[in-house]
């Protein structure tokens, strides 16, 4: 059997193991450094590839980024988790790997996971995936999804790991895809989620309980009525301005025209009830809806819960160009979330007006073509009842008869159309960076995030009756 070299039996010590991600990331880096689509704003992998966002926590004054990494392949590979870390969430300082597919319990990966902050101690949690050598399906047999910890004193190093559950701790009604717990302390105790495909091919969430963050105890299912997939990942509870919210990525959901658009989705319930007891589901309502958005994870950062997701998209039919320059996807920008009207809204954080430079302000009334700064921060106040928003000859916003649609010209490496309906449209805010569009309409009530790969103008077609302000975005001491 060939040994991996992105695996703990390839290195003799775990020191040959950092050395030769460090080596390979200063290799690959001029070749990363050439490639026309490099990111100005948005987080990226310093060679390979990347996914969710992990442990996501505000330790010390500083805010800290984890993100699944396979740093020897752009398209994937084992897991460890990445590491940035920031203190204004606008210039981020790379940090040497954090954890490594080092156990029995995780040898083939390091998979997503949350981060709690302790007596001034960061607990990271996160799911070991074993897999088998055999002949197995991978999903009823053949795999273990064990949930572990790792303890920090510093954010930087790691002073203790310890397996915490195995594949027999969970309900014996599921398959072996338990994974990516999400712990949070509440009423004086500490509560976990854990995402779920059952035996019938059923999406759920696990809630557990503990006194004292190690020992846990199952106490309640969060799921549907009527089944919505056959796998949750990615799950997140929390409580925003007195609701509780239940944050999923389910797989498994069948297309609709302006629902599920996606192969996976993301999304949110509310929580009615007491979760820990008897709680239900409200309608689930999707969080972003661009090309480009996966795996959201949040945290409390002082009176802020932030969001960032993973600017990709799992088994998607589209691809990216990048991997030819040895590196592959992005995390979105921050994003503050609020509860209001009865729903989730984000907005980019307040921090990245700090960027803006001159403001350029246009009144369109009819057709109009203005230059745009290649990084950028555009804000539409709408008054039409049709609203054409074209980018660069590569994308464009088309809103009519009620529907609000992005539209590839070019069928960007494989994404063409996205859709949504609207009773009306008031407000766009879009935040251009270099190969990246986040979307956000009508105050956050919904967003799309999506990469495009066109470097020609820079110029904007529009028309329709609104106003428009563009600031560019100055990223020159910008190190992500």
């Amino acid at each position: 059997m060939r040994v991996k070299e992105d695996s703990a039996a390839f290195y003799k010590t775990k020191e040959a193991w950092k050395e030769a991600i460090q080596e390979r990331e200063r290799a690959a880096a001029y070749q990363a450094a050439e490639d026309p689509w490099r990111q100005k704003l948005h987080l990226m992998p310093p060679v390979g590839w990347l996914n969710d966002p992990n442990g996501l926590c505000y330790f010390n004054g500083e805010y800290h980024v984890f993100y699944q990494y396979s740093p020897f392949s752009a398209n994937g590979g084992n897991k460890y988790w990445g590491h940035y870390k920031s203190r204004d969430l606008i210039h981020f300082q790379s940090c040497p790997v954090m954890l490594y597919p080092e156990h029995s319990w995780d040898d083939r990966g390091v998979y997503s996971g949350s981060a709690l902050i302790d007596h001034g101690k960061m607990y990271l949690y996160y799911t070991g995936n074993v897999k088998l050598e055999g002949d197995y399906d991978y999903i009823r047999n053949g795999r273990e999804h064990n949930t572990a910890v790792a303890v920090s004193l510093d954010g930087i190093t790691v002073q203790e790991e310890k397996l915490l559950l195995r594949n027999d701790d969970y309900p014996k009604d599921l398959t072996c895809h338990v994974r990516d717990p999400k712990v949070f302390a509440y009423e004086g105790k500490f509560y976990m989620v854990l995402g779920a495909r059952t035996k019938s091919d059923i999406g759920q969430v696990l809630v557990w309980e503990s006194e004292d963050k190690l020992n846990w105890r199952h106490i309640n299912t969060l799921k549907t009525e009527k089944p919505l997939g056959y796998m949750w990942e990615c799950p997140d509870l929390f409580c925003l301005d007195g609701q509780w919210i239940l944050m999923v990525s389910p797989q498994g959901v069948s297309h609709e025209s302006y629902r599920f658009q996606n192969i996976y989705s993301s999304g949110y319930f509310l929580v009615y009830g007491d979760f820990r007891t008897q709680a239900y589901l409200g309608e689930y309502k999707e969080a972003d809806i661009g090309f480009d958005f996966y795996a959201p994870q949040t945290f409390q950062a002082q009176e802020r819960r932030l969001l960032m997701g993973w600017m990709g998209m799992p088994d998607a039919e589209y691809s990216n160009p990048t991997v030819a320059y040895g590196w592959q996807h992005c995390m979105t920008i921050p994003r503050e979330l609020k509860y209001a009207d009865g729903m989730l809204k984000m907005e980019p954080v307040r921090e990245l007006e700090q960027l803006r430079g001159e403001e350029i302000r246009v009144c369109v009334s009819g057709e109009s073509a203005v230059e745009c700064p290649r990084t950028a921060d555009i804000l539409v106040d709408n008054h039409s009842e049709e609203f054409y928003f074209e980018y660069d000859q590569t994308f464009c916003l088309e809103w009519k008869a009620g529907c609000l649609q992005l539209r590839y010209l070019n069928k960007d490496y494989g994404r063409t159309c996205r859709k949504l309906r609207l009773k009306h449209l008031d407000k766009l805010r879009i935040i251009i960076d270099v190969s990246s569009a986040e979307i956000f309409v009508n105050a956050g009530e919904a967003v799309f995030s999506s990469r495009f790969y066109r470097n020609t103008e820079r110029l904007l077609k529009v028309s329709g009756v609104f106003d428009m302000k563009i600031y560019g975005l100055d990223c020159e001491n910008i190190q992500v």
